[in-house]
């Protein structure tokens, strides 16, 4: 390998998720542009739900993926952080790839203002993932 090729770090591919009791939506994204792409959303639930997630995995052949996780305004806790965590250790165990925590706040919202109307949820999770590309070294 080239000195070159190896000053290089790595491009890591991602596929993040905007967790929902009824929907996910799902984004993918790389470390090298730094940017995600709004996939689709998944409605189904149960085993049906991750049967979908295991086919974007298959497709996308990510190195981690990232769930929002959800806090109140003020940082604390509520009952959809416990979920969206439960969401991400079932990710982890089920695909054994890393599974990052992202802090959602807003990201819905902030989707909302970019015009995100055909698929509210694929572009918040687009949005979480580049919060997440933005602080990778």
């Amino acid at each position: 390998m080239s000195a070159a090729l190896a000053s290089h770090p790595q491009v890591l591919s991602f596929l993040a998720f905007d967790f929902g009791s009824r929907r996910v939506g799902v984004a993918t994204g790389n470390s090298l542009t730094r940017t995600a792409t709004p996939l689709a959303t998944i409605t189904s639930q149960g085993e049906a739900r991750l049967e979908a997630i295991a086919a974007l995995v298959a497709e996308w052949r990510p190195a981690a993926l990232v769930v929002g996780v959800p806090f109140h305004p003020d940082g604390a806790p509520h009952a959809n952080t416990m979920r969206a965590r439960r969401f991400g250790r079932e990710l982890q165990a089920r695909f054994g790839l890393p599974v990052h925590e992202v802090d959602e706040r807003y990201s819905t919202t902030a989707a909302r203002g970019d015009g995100a109307r055909a698929d509210l949820d694929a572009a918040a999770a687009a949005i979480i993932l580049e919060q997440h590309l933005a602080a990778l070294p």
